[in-house]
């Protein structure tokens, strides 16, 4: 059987821990891990809170046009209601998002090869940045640009 192929000679799965715990999967798995902190910490201390402040102002707009207008408010805030929700909508994703790859981070901090590590948080943290990402940028086209605390993509794609 040897001879026809249908056996290999060298077990295929002997791989040397040496291969498995290497500095690639070690630089692999930091790399990630920081990228995830800054992530977090950004959505956390400065994107939420914005975004907060920002509906605070909205909510405290259409408290005053029901004041002025009364029943007739509800139809002139239509946009502005629509934009509160879609700020409470975006915060809630990403508060949990970030939860939910906190955990994935911690779980995959508890693993013993740095192969092991490397893979879990390349397959179980890294995808919440785009999720992450897409509801801060959804954000961004709905909060006032003179209280957004970063650049925003298009004005990085002018800046000369």
């Amino acid at each position: 059987k040897f001879e026809m192929g249908l056996f290999e000679k060298e077990d295929p799965y002997n791989i040397p821990y040496s291969v498995v715990d290497c500095e690639e999967h070690r630089a692999l798995a930091k790399k990630i891990a920081i990228e995830s902190r800054v992530l977090g910490n950004m959505a956390k201390n400065h994107i939420i809170p914005v975004a907060l402040r920002y509906q605070s102002e909205l909510i405290d707009n259409v408290i005053k046009m029901k004041e002025l207008f009364g029943d007739k408010a509800q139809t002139l805030c239509k946009t502005t209601i629509s934009q509160i929700e879609s700020i409470s909508k975006c915060i809630d994703e990403i508060k949990t998002d970030i939860e939910k790859m906190v955990a994935a981070r911690e779980k995959a901090d508890k693993l013993s090869t740095e192969e092991a590590k490397a893979n879990a948080y390349h397959d179980d943290v890294e995808p919440f940045f785009d999720v992450i990402r897409a509801s801060a940028d959804e954000l961004e086209f709905i909060v006032d640009n003179e209280i957004w605390p970063l650049p925003k993509y298009r004005e990085l794609l002018f800046i000369r």
